[in-house]
């Protein structure tokens, strides 16, 4: 089980370090929030960026850790392949008065993460995926959107996994 502290630095800025399958999906959350910020942008564009540029490298002086690439670039490119689907799936676990288009754009990238590891990745039990996508959540946000998170990705699992809940 990951915790908060193992997102953030003492400043409160996002770590770099950690489990090589965590930094996979914190870097594939950046990415996806650098897909939706530059729409010209494509998956496997952003999928070379990072594995030519940020994983593994020294960014503002903190040495990123290794991270697992090919989950990384499973996550990006698996999201930017279905996010129709997994938008349509995440907005059946909002409330209504909180459309997906109303999130932050970080938090769209998190769910869409999260929701893309509980369809497509059996092999990594629910509660695991939820756990390490409420930890990323904590990393960026001091608010109620780890718990919105938290509440959404619950739902999805319960739907899409029931066995594993």
């Amino acid at each position: 089980m990951t915790h908060a502290d193992d997102y953030t630095t003492r400043d409160g800025r996002p770590r770099l370090g950690g489990r090589r399958r965590t930094v996979a999906r914190l870097a594939a959350v950046q990415a996806l929030y650098q897909l939706e910020l530059n729409p010209a942008l494509d998956a496997d564009t952003v999928v070379r960026e990072f594995a030519r540029y940020r994983l593994g490298q020294e960014i503002e002086g903190d040495q990123l850790a290794e991270a697992d690439p090919a989950f990384f670039a499973d996550i990006v490119r698996g999201v930017a392949t279905d996010q129709e689907r997994l938008d349509a799936d995440i907005s059946t676990a909002l409330v209504e008065d909180w459309p997906l288009a109303r999130l932050d754009s970080v938090l769209r990238a998190i769910l869409r993460a999260g929701a893309w590891e509980l369809v497509h990745r059996m092999d990594v039990p629910a509660r695991v995926s939820i756990s390490e996508y409420i930890s990323i959540a904590h990393a960026f946000f001091t608010g109620k959107e780890p718990a919105l998170a938290n509440g959404v990705l619950d739902r999805l699992a319960r739907n899409l996994r029931p066995a594993d809940m």
